[in-house]
């Protein structure tokens, strides 16, 4: 094997030649290269700053630490979106410090082609052992961060163990040979273009902008592969061919800055002026997304950049309101999966878009095909983990199934059946991140359920075992005076709905749900949901719960399972973009006291909330949830039957009526017919208006009325048909 420049022999004399080779051969073929330095972290320390020195590389290189160098560029992991868009020569991480999956994935990322990345571990047989700061956010109260296992990390040493892409150095070991060379990277294109990929990428974008309405482009790739280069291109290029107005957003300001570079570097005359470029009267602006949902500012092309980390509701509106816009994703990134996300965010393309089309990056443009740390990323972090195939497991019925406990000691020495887990949950649920594989792994009051057909995975529930606290501490959580980690539905309990004995019941929160594509549908999840149960059952546990981004096909199905909602979030959650909606299930005399206290307040101040801080709550969600609360609401007396009549058949007003209304429709919802024979659309508007009080002008943008007259016209039409669906329920006769 031939080295280049430095040397022809196979073992380095130093750890500095070692790493003066590796880089020269790094650059050569513009692909990235991982060196391990596992020891004592003194000594580690030591070498990383030796390859540094030797290599050149020591003022230019970030450092993932809690005690960085002096002088060098610090990387913290608060602040890892601020690499975004930067390219590093060479990366350190610091696993003395903690290894935090996400804040390393997202790292590595800024990690330019023909780089370094340098990983400073303690003895790889003994990492497992190592009390690893990030166990502290694994721990759940009132056990301490000691309570956290070593799986993970056990994991990762072996990974690194095996990997022939890692040139390990371990402290008292000689100097390993080192690999060989890397093949030369292919001729990058000439022009603005790095790969057909990405020519094929900016022609699909330019078609969206200039083509027919209605036909919104999802590019998908890996890291790495000129996405957001492919946004900017684009734009560049319509800027130059007149006044266009195109909007760009991202889960943040800093993930969208690529987009605007590449805009920028072909388009030298531009003022670019912070979230703005202005070429002439053309302009290509930055605004967040749920700006962009509440302003709805005009455009002539959308572009939406890291789709997958935002919520698909959010999405979704985007759509409707944008006729010309194109989305890209990461497939295999931390900050979610772009497969998970395409998967749900299929039906919604579908149904409001049906021309629209998808188009894959597979070339990489920032480093060489076949880079040995894109490899090791992969497989450390389990980001290209994959359910097993359909036709594995398209024979899988609730009959031929069987549902285990899975011993997580076992699961994380089982590469296959961990990766197949892990893929299954990275399809199921498109925020799944890497910290996620280790909180699975580690988490102290985790369990595992799986439902093998053979040897594969066809449906996955993570449970966390939560409660069984101390009354003081529970009192203290229901005083606002103590706030608990990984106590998620007793703390709520306690807090929220006031209920200070919640924090004392133990309960069993199903955190994740998965069921394989091809199985889905065929009862798999119901049943996994009732072997969680009786298994909770028979360990004393005395709730089942469930908290989640609300929806009405969400909260069908765990109404199905036996749950019932006890509380919604007052707010939407920033991963879901949706209210949280708790849900629980009696398991024993004790879980049913407490569940009947929580079920009469949520009965009691849901109406309430509704008009007040739910007001946004989708209408049909709305709906649903009071129909699920029950409770004994009377139908209009005679006073009200007259106002009522007097608005739906002749000119009464709204606002002297609201009153009746308001209590028509808490009767209604709470009934099945004549409720449900209403079209949904006339529902959803009562709901809206009557028990959400949303505005008139609201009303207007929504359902498409002209004014406040045309919306008054169409309240007074469904109550009319209300109205007579109720008598003709008390009067079959029809007399």
């Amino acid at each position: 094997m031939r080295m280049l420049n430095d040397s022809t022999a196979l073992s380095p004399e130093s750890t500095g030649q070692a790493a003066r080779i590796l880089f020269t051969q790094a650059r050569a073929g513009r692909a990235r290269r991982v060196l391990l330095f596992a020891g004592e972290r003194g000594w580690a320390v030591a070498q990383a700053q030796e390859a540094l020195g030797a290599a050149g590389l020591e003022a230019a290189a970030g450092w993932l630490s809690d005690s960085p160098p002096a002088g060098s560029v610090a990387v913290a992991p608060s602040r890892i979106s601020r690499l975004l868009g930067r390219e590093l020569p060479a990366l350190v991480v610091d696993a003395y410090a903690g290894f935090d999956p996400d804040a390393v994935g997202a790292a590595v990322g800024a990690l330019a082609g023909g780089g370094l990345l340098l990983l400073i571990t303690p003895p790889l047989a003994q990492w497992r052992a190592y009390p690893d700061p990030e166990h502290a956010r694994i721990a759940v109260a009132p056990g301490g961060p000691e309570a956290v296992s070593g799986r993970f990390l056990g994991r990762l040493a072996r990974v690194l163990q095996a990997s022939p892409d890692v040139y390990r150095v371990e402290q008292g070991e000689p100097l390993p040979v080192l690999p060989a060379e890397l093949p030369s990277p292919p001729q990058r294109l000439p022009g603005p273009y790095a790969s057909d990929d990405q020519r094929a990428a900016v022609a699909a974008v330019l078609k969206v902008a200039r083509g027919r309405r209605r036909r919104p482009l999802v590019l998908v790739a890996d890291r790495g592969r000129g996405k957001s280069a492919a946004f900017g291109i684009a734009a560049a290029e319509l800027l130059q061919g007149g006044p266009a107005q195109i909007l760009v957003t991202g889960p943040r300001r800093d993930a969208v800055q690529a987009v605007f570079e590449h805009a920028a570097r072909l388009l030298p005359q531009a003022e670019r002026q912070a979230d703005v470029l202005r070429c002439g009267q053309a302009m290509l602006r930055f605004v967040a997304p749920d700006a962009l949902v509440s302003g709805l500012p005009p455009a002539d092309l959308l572009l939406v950049d890291e789709a997958a980390a935002i919520p698909l509701p959010l999405l979704g509106r985007l759509l409707r309101a944008y006729s010309r816009i194109a989305f890209a994703t990461t497939v295999h990134g931390y900050e979610g999966t772009g497969r998970g996300f395409l998967l749900r965010f299929r039906e919604t393309l579908d149904a409001q878009a049906p021309g629209w089309r998808l188009l894959r990056l597979e070339a990489p443009v920032r480093w060489a095909p076949g880079d040995p740390l894109e490899r090791l990323g992969f497989r450390l972090l389990l980001l290209d983990a994959e359910a097993v195939p359909a036709a594995a497991v398209a024979a899988a019925t609730p009959e031929t199934v069987r549902t285990v406990q899975l011993d997580r000691d076992a699961l994380a020495e089982d590469e296959p059946l961990l990766a197949e887990l892990f893929g299954l949950l990275l399809q199921a649920h498109y925020r799944t991140r890497p910290f996620d594989l280790r909180h699975l792994l580690d988490g102290p009051n985790v369990q595992i359920y799986a439902q093998l057909q053979g040897r594969h995975v066809v449906g996955a529930a993570l449970v966390a075992l939560e409660g069984g606290l101390p009354e003081a501490i529970g009192e203290a959580v229901r005083r606002g005076e103590r706030r608990l980690r990984g106590h998620l539905i007793p703390q709520s309990l306690a807090f929220h709905a006031g209920v200070a004995e919640g924090a004392q019941l133990r309960c069993a929160r199903i955190m994740r749900l998965a069921v394989h594509p091809a199985c889905r549908r065929l009862g798999l999840g119901s049943q996994l949901v009732e072997a969680v149960a009786a298994a909770a059952t028979a360990e004393g546990v005395d709730l089942l719960g469930s908290s989640f981004g609300g929806n009405v096909p969400l909260l069908s199905f765990w109404q199905h399972c036996g749950l019932a909602p006890v509380r919604v979030g007052m707010t939407r959650e920033a991963s879901s973009g949706e209210h949280a909606l708790m849900m629980l299930r009696a398991l024993n005399a004790q879980g049913a006291e407490l569940l009947e206290h929580a079920q009469r307040g949520f009965r009691r101040d849901l109406p309430a909330q509704l008009a007040e801080p739910l007001r946004g709550l989708e209408p049909a969600l709305a709906a649903r949830l009071l129909a699920a609360a029950g409770g004994d609401r009377a139908l209009p007396d005679a006073v009200d039957a007259g106002q009522l009549e007097a608005f739906a058949f002749a000119r009464r007003t709204y606002a002297d009526t609201v009153g009746a209304l308001r209590r028509l429709l808490l009767a209604a919802v709470s009934g099945d017919r004549p409720w449900q024979d209403l079209p949904a659309a006339d529902r959803a508007l009562l709901v809206a208006k009557i028990l959400q009080g949303r505005d008139w002008s609201e009303l207007g943008r929504n359902w498409g009325f002209s004014g406040q007259a045309e919306a008054t016209e169409a309240l007074r039409r469904a109550v009319a048909q209300l109205l007579d669906g109720l008598h003709r329920r008390s009067d079959p006769s029809g007399s």
